[in-house]
């Protein structure tokens, strides 16, 4: 438990470091549990955007819901985003990409990605009934992040000096990979209930994570965390962009 309880004070601004005392080892496996986060940063986000859909708008209450997690996540993985982005946009070798990623400044490919992502975001959910959207947003948030978890079972760490929250994770065994796909794969089981062809939109972030993986070990050797945040952030608007896609086509046939 103290390794799932690791996964959410890492990935939330959930205050449970107030009530359960965290071994720092217990950080190197919570990778497994990166995807059951996604449970409840999904599942509260959904209800925010179904609820508040009833009595507003679809564009403010996709715009609102977003904030929410945000603040729920600390905007932990859109920091990821904008460093990845001035890296692999500005630097040109694996030392210049590092350096990049680890400076705290924010340059042009970060606003740019950042602008990208929420404009993508907010624009393909407002597209879709509050009942898809609610149940895109908690198979998305999961799938993500399992499709994001997998760097760090395929890759080495990039950066030589280790991590910069110095925590170091452990590739999984066998048995707890599994954990981690049936964490990514059980919240699809709503979207297979109300839109079962949107299902297929699962290829998009796995044919992602696939070239970003390629692209990372080809350009530095591995990933860090930016890399993690960012890849969760992709595939999870890549996914919702096949759900989009998927949905209507379904709907004209």
């Amino acid at each position: 438990m103290k390794r799932v309880a690791a996964a959410f004070i890492l990935f939330t601004r959930l205050p449970l470091w107030r009530v359960v005392e965290i071994p720092e080892k217990a950080y190197s496996t919570t990778v497994v549990f990166w995807p059951l986060t996604g449970w409840v940063t999904g599942g509260c986000t959904a209800l925010i955007l179904y609820t508040l859909a009833m009595v507003i708008p679809m564009l403010p209450t996709v715009v609102i819901a977003i904030v929410f997690k945000l603040l729920l996540t600390g905007a932990l993985h859109e920091d990821g985003l904008a460093d990845f982005c001035d890296g692999f946009g500005g630097g040109r070798d694996k030392g210049t990409i590092l350096r990049i990623m680890k400076d705290s400044h924010i340059g042009t490919y970060g606003v740019i990605g950042l602008i990208c992502h929420n404009l993508l975001l907010i624009g393909l959910l407002s597209s879709l009934s509050p009942l898809l959207a609610a149940i895109a947003v908690v198979a998305v948030d999961p799938f993500g992040k399992f499709c994001a978890s997998q760097l760090t079972n395929i890759l080495p760490y990039a950066r030589p000096e280790g991590a910069k929250n110095k925590i170091s994770y452990s590739r999984m065994t066998v048995w707890q990979l599994t954990l981690n796909i049936s964490f990514g794969i059980i919240p699809l089981i709503p979207l297979w209930f109300v839109k079962s062809c949107a299902v297929l939109s699962v290829i998009v972030p796995i044919a992602c994570i696939v070239v970003l993986i390629s692209m990372m070990k080809r350009r530095i050797g591995g990933y860090t965390g930016d890399c993690c945040g960012a890849s969760y952030l992709i595939c999870e608007d890549t996914m919702i962009f096949g759900i989009v896609i998927i949905s209507g086509i379904c709907a004209l046939c």
